[in-house]
Formats: C-alpha cells, structure tokens, sequence
C-alpha cells in the first residue's frame, strides 16, 4: 500500500496472499498497524498529498486524482481530518522551513496519524 496508493484497495486480493479470510486479514492489519486497511491507505494518500500541495504546481483537484481518490469532497473532508486544515489552506501557507529539515526527519514529523495518542507518546 505504501508503494501503490494511487490503486484501487482491494482487501480480499491482499487477504487471499496472506492466506487469510478478508474479515480476519482486516482483523490482524488493524492489530499491527492500528487502523483499518482502508485508514491506513488513506493516510499514505494525504502524506503524499501534502508533498504534491506543497510543491504549489497541481491544483487540489489534480492533487486529490494523482493520489487515487476519486471524490473531491471525500478527499477534502478526509485531508482536514487528518491535516487539520482543509487541502487549499494548506496549499497556500508558506512551508519553506520544513525545507531545511532531512527528508527522513520531515516525513515522520510531518506524517498524518488518527492515532493522536501514539504520536503523543515518547518512545519507550
């Protein structure tokens, strides 16, 4: 999902490669990673979303079609929930100084999480 976003999420044919029914595949994803299959996807299609509003040259339309969804408003209401801020607002703050921050430090500071509560807690 991380590298195929942009597809379609088809659970039963990732639930048939892990051997698994597609209820219990999506019981054990939501055990690892701490959302549903669907939620997790969504939230690698904002991270990337981000990226492409940051760089000013798409329109959120375009944005929302180049990440693979398909609904301009579920995007929209998908991306505030997550951002905080609608995808336009977004848009068009200034973010030059995440620019001086590494890649690496960056994508995980400014990765979306519903899981307020893990992002909150220090590591043990």
């Amino acid at each position: 999902m991380d590298r195929e976003y942009a597809r379609p999420l088809d659970v039963p044919a990732m639930a048939r490669a892990a051997l698994m029914s597609p209820s219990h595949f999506a019981r054990q994803f939501r055990a690892a990673y701490g959302e549903t299959p669907y939620g997790y996807l969504m939230t690698r299609r904002i991270e990337r979303a981000k990226a492409l509003l940051r760089r000013g040259d798409l329109s959120v339309t375009e944005v929302c079609m180049a990440v693979g969804c398909t609904s301009l408003g579920s995007f929209s209401t998908r991306f505030t929930e997550l951002v905080g801020e609608p995808p336009s607002a977004y848009q068009a703050r200034t973010h030059d100084a995440a620019a001086v921050v590494p890649p690496c430090h960056a994508r995980q500071l400014t990765r979306p999480s519903r899981i307020r509560e893990a992002v909150a807690a220090p590591p043990s």
